[in-house]
Parts: C-alpha cells; structure tokens; sequence
C-alpha cells in the first residue's frame, strides 16, 4: 500500500502562502539592491528568459509544458503580467520598496473594475465603497514632493491596476490550464518583451555577489509562485490573498528598519486604507466567483 503523507489544509495553507510572500519579499529586497546599471528591462529578461529555462528543464521533460489551452488568452495574459512586473521593477527603484509594494496591493481594487468590463459583473456597493477607499489610500500615500517620486508613484499604480487584469485573465486561464502553463506562457511572452531593449542596451553581472542576485530574482519569483499556486489548494481565495498580503509587512519592517525607508503617517495611513479595503474585496470576490462556477480567485503571478 502506497504511504501518502496528508497535510493538514490549516496548517499546509498558511504555511504555503507565508513562505511564498517571504520569497516575493526576497526578490522585492534584491530588485532593490541590485546594481543600478540594471534598468527594469534588464532584470525583466533576466526573469522570464531564466524563469523559462527552469520551467523547461523541470517539466519538460515528460511533457511539453508550453501545450495550453487558449493561447491567444495565454499571451494577452503574457503580455499584461510583463507590463505589471515591469512597472513594478520600476517602481521599486525609485521609491522606497515598503510604498512601492503597498502601492503595488491595491490590484484588487483593478480586478474589480475589470471583472466589471471583461464579465459584466456587477459592482455592488460594498465593491464600490472598498475601491473608494483603495483610491484614497493611493491619495493619501502620494507625495508630490518626494525627490523621483511622481515616476515611481505612477508606475507602481500602473502595476497594480495591470497586475489587476492579470488576476481577471487568470479566473479564466485557469478552467483549462494548470499554473505552469500560464507562468510559462508568461515567461516566454515577457522574454519576447524584453529582448529588443535588453539586446540594444546588455547589461550583465560584472561579479559572483552580481550573478547571485540576478539567479536570486529568477529563483525566489518561481518558487514563490509555484508554493503560492500550492497554497491555493489548501485554502479559500480570499484566505490566500490575506495571507499573501503579508507580503507587504514583512517588506515594510525589512524596508523601514534595515533600508531607512521613511514611515510617515502618509505611509500608514495610505497602507491601512489600501491593504484592508483589498483583504475585504478579496473575499469579496472570491465569495462572488465560488457562488458562480466554482472558481477561486489568486494573487497575480508575479
């Protein structure tokens, strides 16, 4: 007989989610720190281009991973997650990493508003009064006078609202393919993006502390995924949103106390306004999309 070990779902979730949050951290922390040479595109290719290869070297070897369902979705989905993370790049090099990443947490608010265009689902008043809310907090959290704030303020709203979309896309990408399909479609469309930028401008790691960043963001970004994805099969969607809104503590105490990031009342205000009203919207959703078909909501594959 066949000895399976069972994961208690109290115990596998939280855990799951927790571990893949400190691994986004981790690479919020290295996109921070790495060399400034690096440009967002730089470290985008760097990501998808090795995130590809790692995808193709594990599971391509008794299956073709790159086989999905819906392809034309499967690209879009490329194509929209590439803007988000690149935004999200970008952000984080100009702004202090805890605001960019609160910044960033308010996709939920995105991913209503694009249920809303994409399925035609409604918008309740709860919906409508939690995105008023994530909208204030952006408000309250913008500082016009922060020396190279203004870019990275708006390119870490720009992520958030795409990454917003990604999360609407993959309700439906989702049906049909399994997370390592989309991430790597993912990838290989986000290569696709970033080569002709990378290529007329190469920037490489000129030292081992360099190479291991740069293998540090590849790696950190597709564990985190592939626990996160794992996560989700031991809890609720809105449970796993809260969960991985965790994301956004452990890189504001990392941020604040080891990077000198400032913790203004803007920032915790801002961060209180936006994190709670997209935990409530998170299960707001998920609740509305289980009474539907089923289908549990996800973060975005960062």
């Amino acid at each position: 007989m066949e000895n399976r070990v069972k994961l208690d779902a109290s115990v596998a979730g939280p855990l799951f989610m927790i571990s893949a949050a400190l691994l986004f951290t981790a690479m919020n922390v290295i996109v921070k720190l790495l060399n400034p040479a690096f440009m967002a595109w730089h470290i985008g290719f760097f990501r998808f281009f090795g995130g590809m290869l790692v995808i193709f070297l594990i599971f391509g070897k008794k299956a073709n991973p790159a086989k999905g369902i819906n392809i034309r979705l499967l690209i879009i989905r490329g194509c929209v997650g590439s803007v988000a993370f690149i935004s999200m790049v970008t952000a984080i090099r100009f702004l202090p990493v805890s605001t960019a990443v609160v910044l960033y947490y308010s996709y939920p608010a995105f991913s209503a508003v694009a249920a809303y265009f994409i399925y035609g689902e409604r918008i309740g008043w709860s919906e409508m009064i939690c995105i008023a809310v994530v909208m204030l907090g952006i408000a309250v959290l913008f500082d016009l006078h922060l020396f190279g704030g203004m870019t990275g303020q708006l390119m870490a709203v720009i992520a958030g609202a795409f990454a917003g979309l990604t999360v609407t896309l993959i309700r439906t990408l989702r049906q049909n393919n399994g997370p390592v399909v989309i991430y790597l479609y993912y990838c290989i469309v986000g290569t696709l993006v970033t080569a002709p930028m990378f290529i007329a401008h190469p920037v490489f790691p000129t030292s081992a502390t360099e190479w291991m960043m740069v293998l540090g963001i590849v790696f950190t970004s597709l564990a985190a995924q592939l626990l996160m994805n794992q996560g989700f099969f031991y809890c609720l969607g809105w449970e796993g949103g809260v969960f991985m809104s965790s994301e956004v503590i452990i890189t504001a105490i990392i941020g604040i106390v080891f990077l000198g990031d400032p913790a203004s009342w803007r920032f915790w205000t801002g961060a209180l306004l936006i994190m709670g009203s997209a935990i409530v919207l998170n299960r707001i959703n998920a609740e509305k999309a289980r009474k539907k078909n089923g289908v549990l909501l996800s973060s975005p594959a960062d």
